[in-house]
């Protein structure tokens, strides 16, 4: 959390768009949305300075540029504590909805989760605090000053995560092995802004399963013959306890030694936890976090993701399993 002075600095992004660019309008709200920049008396945009703040304002600056518009990027200090102050509360108050509404729909997922479920209702339940969860972790990554409605969305996730403890891990409906010849030449869907699970499963489904995959990001209704995968109830998506990536190679079998170790890696990153804690796993986090950063269009995005598993892959097949997973195998067979 930024503790705010009379000295804090600001970014703002002034700019102008003819009524006849109003998708371009409209792509560069949501956009400054995403990073959680703030409206100022309907003047300008504004972030806190910083490096990585000026970076994305230049960068829509140009977009808007580009679509026929006008844009300036302004650094800017307040000139009294008293309008400081209003600036922080603009940021507090967005982030302050965002988690309101995130701590509405944690509640009904608490709620759900005390009721007695159907096998498909639990895996709906594990969905929902899955996304939940990726909900809150964006916002919290756009909380410059610390809202506090950002604890109370905390507290109802630790709560969920007790409660999901507590009930028996479910198993996938799909067991059956799947052919690889049904599903060549294909398009394959998933969410936009991929991150770990998506951008391994992508490389995975390419260099294992569909050598001429093509990915789309859009409403599963547009692309009916798509293949989704990581997306709400697929068939290639979270069961159980196991990542897409996983689910994945399940069904495929997929056993490549090298293959099973990215495979904990994403466990651990995608679902927060240190099950394997397979010391790569900070790294890649760290990249992709980088990555998410630096693309800002989705299928550069998967494509940049896909070359870097590709990379840790080839070091991995090579390299064979690391010292910190097999003393960990180790010990795990000592205790049994």
């Amino acid at each position: 959390m930024a503790v705010t002075t009379i000295n804090q600095g600001w970014l703002l992004l002034l700019f102008f768009l003819p009524s006849q660019h109003a998708h371009a309008r409209v792509q560069a709200w949501r956009r400054l949305q995403r990073l959680g920049a703030v409206l100022l008396k309907n003047s300008g945009w504004a972030l806190p300075e910083s490096p990585e703040s000026r970076e994305d304002f230049e960068w829509i600056r140009g977009e808007i540029v580009a679509a026929g518009g006008q844009a300036i990027v302004l650094a800017a200090q307040a000139p009294n504590r008293a309008t400081a102050d209003d600036i922080v509360g603009a940021f507090r108050d967005a982030r302050t909805r965002d988690f309101e509404a995130l701590a509405a729909g944690a509640a009904r997922l608490v709620d759900a989760a005390g009721r007695k479920r159907t096998h498909g209702g639990r895996r709906r339940l594990t969905q929902g605090v899955r996304r939940l969860r990726e909900r809150f972790e964006e916002v919290v990554r756009r909380d410059f000053y610390g809202a506090p409605a950002q604890a109370k969305v905390a507290a109802l996730l630790r709560e969920l995560d007790q409660r999901m403890k507590g009930t028996r891990a479910m198993k996938s409906d799909v067991t059956a092995r799947a052919d690889t010849a049904d599903y060549r030449r294909r398009r394959w869907l998933t969410r936009p802004r991929p991150g770990v699970d998506r951008m391994s499963s992508a490389w995975l489904i390419r260099r294992f399963i569909d050598p001429d995959a093509r990915f789309v990001f859009t409403d599963p209704a547009k692309t009916p013959n798509a293949i989704p995968f990581d997306t709400f109830d697929a068939e290639f998506g979270h069961h159980g306890t196991h990542c897409t990536f996983e689910t994945l190679c399940d069904r495929f079998g997929i056993a490549d030694p090298a293959v099973q170790h990215i495979g904990r890696i994403v466990h651990d990153l995608d679902l927060k936890e240190g099950t394997h804690a397979e010391p790569e796993a900070p790294t890649i986090g760290r990249l992709v976090e980088g990555l998410r950063r630096a693309q800002r269009e989705d299928d550069a995005l998967l494509q940049s993701g896909m070359e870097m598993f590709e990379a840790l892959y080839q070091s991995l097949a090579t390299a064979g399993p690391s010292a910190a997973s097999t003393k960990k195998r180790q010990r795990r067979r000592r205790t049994r």
